[in-house]
């Protein structure tokens, strides 16, 4: 069995054939599809699909740093209220983005803290988005590290030194999804020396598809060409691979 770590099959790129894409992925072996969240508008999506997949869907809750706005707070309220009320695996998608748009940094650290905190006060991992904000984000987790502070560096694409870094934490994996299948990602060179007790696989469907799929529509049994991807790299069956992912995203994420 695979799991996709890193899915977001709820939003509406799927409306159109949702449970198709859901039963393509575990027809195919993906039977684990963990949903992190986007935003307070896209909570009922999400919460719907576990319920019509309670056996392979199971949802996260944060704020992705992309939709921080004027309204940070008031989100934050409501997902908090939603996290102690429903059954999540992770405070996720949370993080920073400063690739679109500078004008909420100061927000989007404080909101990374705050569901930091959530994390730490409920046992939970977190799951970060980290997209031109490494130094950003380094700066908060050193000012919070310590036992009770664990997660996925979703998507990685960051160098070696970033890989090191992260795994200095002591209580971190890195995402890897289809990025790593693209020629000039570099991905490879900065993970290849990372043990695989330290990876985790992931789509983050609809975006970021693999080769042979890129500019079309992301979805989640196409993690098996990352795993392929990851399974070339280190030099080890497409079974161990599989394996020791799936053995690492339900330690983490507690799934058993």
């Amino acid at each position: 069995m695979f799991i996709d770590t890193h899915t977001h099959l709820y939003v509406d790129n799927f409306d159109e054939d949702r449970k198709e894409v859901v039963q393509r992925a575990i027809d195919s072996g993906v039977e684990l599809l963990l949903l992190p969240n986007i935003d307070v508008d896209t909570i009922d999506a999400m919460n719907q699909l576990v319920i019509d997949f309670p056996k392979n869907c199971f949802a996260m809750m944060g704020l992705h740093p992309g939709n921080v706005k004027e309204d940070w707070k008031e989100q934050l309220t409501v997902m908090e209220e939603k996290l102690d009320q429903g059954n999540y695996i992770a405070v996720g998608e949370i993080g920073m983005d400063l690739y679109w748009d500078k004008t909420f940094i100061e927000e989007q650290k404080e909101a990374f803290r705050i569901q930091i905190n959530w994390a730490k006060e409920r046992s939970l991992p977190i799951v970060i988005h980290a997209r031109d904000a490494f130094d950003e984000i380094f700066e908060i987790l050193d000012e919070m590290n310590d036992q009770k502070l664990r997660g996925i560096f979703h998507c990685f694409t960051g160098t070696k030194e970033q890989a090191d870094k992260i795994m200095s934490y002591g209580g971190f994996l890195l995402g890897i999804g289809g990025g790593l299948t693209y020629k000039n990602a570099k991905i490879d060179e900065a993970i290849q020396h990372i043990s695989i007790d330290k990876i985790v696989i992931e789509t983050d469907s609809p975006y970021l598809p693999p080769v042979p799929f890129r500019g079309k529509r992301n979805e989640s049994s196409y993690v098996l060409h990352v795993a392929e991807k990851l399974a070339d790299i280190f030099n080890v069956s497409l079974k161990e691979i599989e394996e020791r992912t799936t053995e690492n995203a339900t330690k983490i994420f507690q799934l058993n």
